[in-house]
């Protein structure tokens, strides 16, 4: 019989079921994503208003894409960053944090304008659609605009990354790979030691 090397091959086959695994494990988070985003379009399309969360990434997820409004108070950190408005022009999105009731802080997306300055803008009533932002965080997009600023584009929960798929396949193509790149060494290393023994 042919020999095959033991260690080799446990370890190859290791591999190759690891990769698999994690095929199966990008199809999963595909259905995941799938469903979350389609639980944010059913937020998007829900009217009542939601408290807007605090820093807690757990209290921030549950409200994504849900309406609120906050009162900012004070105006810190302007953010400006490239963007679009309502009528899919190019140009930037101003961020700005304001502290709000409770002695806490909202990231609040006052506005669009063509340009990175922004008009002044000391505070106000604001509401609008909450969506993720930075290191975590929940940012308010304001709806109507404030003030001074045009319409921001309406946030789309279909622009979130959804790569799973792909991945999964990348996994799968590269585990069947190591099986044929496995295959060939073996037929090779055969062929060089001759008939079998």
């Amino acid at each position: 019989m042919r020999r095959v090397p033991i260690v080799s091959t446990v370890i190859v086959i290791a591999a190759i079921l690891t990769m698999i695994g994690l095929g199966v494990w990008q199809l999963e988070r595909l259905q995941w994503k799938q469903n979350l985003m389609a639980h944010y379009v059913a937020a998007m399309a829900n009217p009542a208003a939601v408290p807007f969360p605090s820093a807690d990434p757990q209290q921030t997820e549950a409200v994504l894409f849900r309406r609120s409004s906050v009162t900012c108070r004070f105006t810190s950190d302007w953010n400006s960053i490239a963007g679009r408005n309502g009528k899919d022009q190019a140009g930037y999105v101003h961020v700005v944090l304001c502290g709000i009731d409770g002695n806490k802080t909202a990231y609040v997306q006052v506005g669009w304008t063509q340009g990175p300055q922004h008009p002044e803008w000391e505070g106000g009533e604001v509401s609008g659609l909450i969506v993720p932002y930075m290191d975590g965080n929940a940012r308010l997009i304001a709806d109507p605009a404030v003030s001074g600023f045009e319409a921001s584009a309406k946030p789309n929960p279909s622009d979130i990354p959804n790569n799973h798929l792909a991945y999964a396949v990348q996994w799968f193509f590269f585990a069947g790979v190591a099986q044929i790149i496995y295959a060939l060494a073996l037929r090779k290393r055969w062929r060089e030691r001759g008939s079998p023994s």
